[in-house]
């Protein structure tokens, strides 16, 4: 049976109850304030040549002063320091960039550029560091003149740039300690591709002790009128982001020690920083990588309506083509190829965003509980990245108690017990950050890596017209951009070193054995989902990763170790798939049972919802098939072919044993012939590299792998309803902001 016909793109309106943000009118004037931004001053820009020159323009400080005025500069701040609104900063973050993003990741890099510098002040910062920075950050407390603005340097120059933030080429050392005073630092360091530094008034800046008198690494904080150099370097000459500024800038500069970021104590004569810069990164980098995931999923969505306009306006303006006909009405939209890889472009959009923003949310409920947190270890004296650890392992049991009692039945549950765990602030900590740890590097991998790959194919479905300057939607520019954010704050390879230490967490892994439950309860009640088949995949990838951790290969060495990226990383990729489609499937979700009471919804509901459950059923069987193609290489991958020898031999049949097999159990003969290898009398064997490998104690996966094929059913009819829909959508005339 055929879907209502969908009218309309999904609106605000619809988005803000997917994302989660319907009940905040405070987010939701926050996304039309950073849109009239975006696509008003920024599309400007782009439209008039902005991205055509490296060096930071009196135009592009024009639009740092626009998002001052729209208030999106004060985002990341709180109400205390002159900020936008107390509450879900992350989300706040992620929506504001999206929608610049948009229209130019250039220019939600720049204005992200102060966050990011400002996350080692906000994240690990003193009481006294937060409110002079955050003070000094805020439009509304600039006294008439322009907010102060930072740079964020950690990466160094090459040959070690992107590699290991480990290696840190800028070095602290006391320039004057006078007794009874605060010491002054000697701080050098140069910079590589660093964002924002062509209008930084500040830097945080990660240093490494290059005197006995300082203990480790460190960040600290440089100011641009410290005494020494303060040189913003010279412009990368970069092929994308052109409206953000990245320099190699050169720091020589004496500070005092209270710009060590998070303070520091004094022992033995020794200075030792409250954090190592590594622990600040980790901070701040764990949040801000969702943010980064988010620009190249805003970009993926923003395609859809360009994409379709070119392809409806193909064939229009010839003489040979009649208004009414179906070739003016529908251009290249008269073939289904055309249609099939819009429906793709879009399904990678929404699961990329549907994940982005649910990580997000995950941050903004973690960030008080760990607060909370880090007050009570305080009070037990617990500090220290091993003592965090070795605490936490404790709280492990009781989070695991919490997730059963949570999955039994209400008339089975220990409700005292579990109201108790409930409340007990660690365990909630516990659980929500062994999801954080796996949510932000997935976000990070497939958004920016996947993404930029299917970005490719919303180009390419424009033809030569997509990598023109004048391309509809900044479509290439789009393309280009994506390759920046595969890169920023860690490369792929990066986020799945991540993830392979993380996804083993037992808390993360307990969590995700119910959220697989989920997807069949899911799929029980709401068939068309895809959401059967997600479960298979995700049962799948779960046995996967515990046969794995227990085999060993055929020289006896053990399987699933960080050292085995060529296990550990696909695994990772396979995760992130099931990741984004399952959260996809729950917005869908939520959409259908909470649209119906919105009157802005209500109407576009039997179109909508039906239309993003075909979206889901494509999504989940993507995902499937790549979960189940990584799974089987690993799993088969690692094991030694056999061999046309007395050990192959074994799993063979000879002729003559059938034939005598055959008078008591008739019908043997074709049956082996089938499933397995037969050799003749004299030894010789089919022409083939050897014996049919067994699957001898891969059955179970087999068994699902099957199942799991089987699962596909309908998934295609879903895509050809998707492309139907898209067939009779409406869209503007013309576009919603300048070429």
């Amino acid at each position: 049976m055929a879907n209502p016909m969908l009218r309309t793109l999904p609106d605000d309106n619809v988005r803000a109850i997917l994302w989660r943000f319907s009940d905040r009118e405070d987010l939701q004037a926050l996304v039309q304030a950073a849109r009239d931004v975006a696509r008003g001053p920024v599309a400007r820009l782009v439209a008039n040549g902005g991205r055509n020159t490296h060096d930071w323009t009196p135009d592009k400080h024009e639009m740092l002063k626009a998002c001052d005025r729209a208030g999106l500069t004060a985002v990341g701040l709180s109400s205390e320091f002159g900020g936008f609104a107390d509450g879900p900063r992350n989300l706040a973050l992620a929506l504001m960039a999206f929608e610049l993003a948009w229209v130019d990741a250039g220019a939600a890099t720049s204005n992200l550029a102060n966050f990011l510098a400002l996350g080692p002040i906000h994240e690990r910062g003193t009481r006294d560091q937060r409110v002079e920075y955050m003070r000094k950050m805020a439009p509304s407390l600039a006294g008439g003149g322009e907010p102060w603005r930072g740079a964020f340097a950690v990466t160094e120059p090459i040959p070690y740039v992107g590699v290991e933030t480990g290696l840190l080429g800028g070095k602290a050392r006391v320039a004057v300690w006078d007794d009874g005073k605060e010491p002054l630092l000697q701080i050098d360091k140069r910079g590589r591709f660093i964002a924002g530094m062509g209008f930084a008034d500040f830097v945080t800046a990660a240093v490494d002790s290059a005197d006995e008198r300082i203990k480790g690494s460190c960040m600290v904080i440089l100011e641009k009128t410290d005494p020494g150099i303060f040189d913003r370097g010279v412009p990368a000459r970069k092929l994308v982001h052109q409206l953000s500024s990245t320099c190699d800038p050169v720091f020589s500069l004496r500070v005092p020690a209270s710009r060590i970021v998070g303070g520091y104590t004094v022992t033995r004569g020794v200075i030792v920083p409250n954090f190592t810069h590594s622990e600040i990164i980790e901070a701040v980098f764990r949040r801000t990588r969702v943010t980064v995931g988010l620009m190249t999923a805003a970009k993926l969505l923003s395609a859809i309506e360009p994409v379709v306009r070119y392809h409806r306006d193909r064939f229009r303006g010839g003489d040979a083509v009649a208004p009414g006909s179906p070739r003016f009405e529908h251009g290249l939209q008269q073939k289904e190829d055309v249609l099939h890889r819009v429906i793709d472009v879009w399904a990678t959009g929404e699961a990329a965003a549907s994940l982005g923003f649910e990580a997000a949310r995950v941050f903004d409920r973690l960030d008080p509980l760990e607060r909370k947190k880090d007050a009570i270890f305080a009070r037990q004296g617990i500090a220290g990245p091993r003592g965090n650890m070795k605490a936490m392992a404790k709280i492990t049991a009781d989070a695991k108690a919490y997730l059963a009692e949570g999955n039994r039945p209400a008339g089975l549950r220990n409700q005292a017990r579990y109201e108790a765990l409930h409340n007990d602030v660690l365990v909630q900590y516990a659980l929500l950050d062994a999801q954080a740890n796996v949510l932000c590097p997935a976000v990070k991998l497939w958004n920016t890596g996947h993404g930029a790959n299917v970005m490719r194919e919303a180009v390419s479905l424009v033809g030569g017209y997509g990598i023109t300057e004048d391309a509809p939607g900044f479509l290439g520019y789009k393309w280009m951009d994506a390759q920046l954010e595969a890169t920023y704050e860690g490369p792929e390879a990066v986020q799945r070193r991540h993830l392979a230490f993380s996804m083993t967490n037992e808390l993360f892994l307990a969590q995700y054995g119910y959220w697989s439950a989920d997807m069949r309860h899911v799929a029980g009640s709401r068939p068309g989902t895809g959401a059967c088949t997600l479960a298979t995949a995700m049962q799948m990838w779960l046995w996967t990763l515990h046969f794995m951790q227990r085999a060993t290969d055929a020289s006896g060495q053990k399987l699933y170790n960080p050292s085995r990226q060529g296990i550990t990383f696909p695994m990772a990729d396979a995760l992130a798939w099931l990741l984004t489609t399952r959260q996809f499937i729950l917005d869908v979700l939520e959409l259908e049972q909470r649209g119906s009471a919105n009157p802005a919804v209500r109407e576009q509901m039997p179109a909508l919802v039906p239309f993003l459950l075909d979206l889901c059923h494509v999504q989940a069987s993507r995902a499937a098939g790549e979960v189940g193609r990584m799974c089987s290489e690993l799993l088969f991958g690692y094991r030694p072919h056999a061999a046309w020898n007395a050990e192959g031999h074994k799993a063979c049949y000879v002729t003559n044993e059938l034939d005598a097999l055959e008078e008591v159990i008739p019908g043997i003969a074709a049956t082996a012939h089938f499933y397995t290898d037969v050799l003749e009398v004299d030894g010789s064997h089919p022409d083939k590299e050897g014996p049919c490998a067994t699957i001898e104690g891969l059955e179970p996966f087999v068994r699902m792998r099957t199942k799991m094929d089987s699962c596909l059913t309908g998934a295609r009819l879903a895509k050809d309803r998707a492309a139907e829909a898209l067939l009779h959508v409406q869209i503007p005339d013309a576009p919603g902001y300048p070429r």
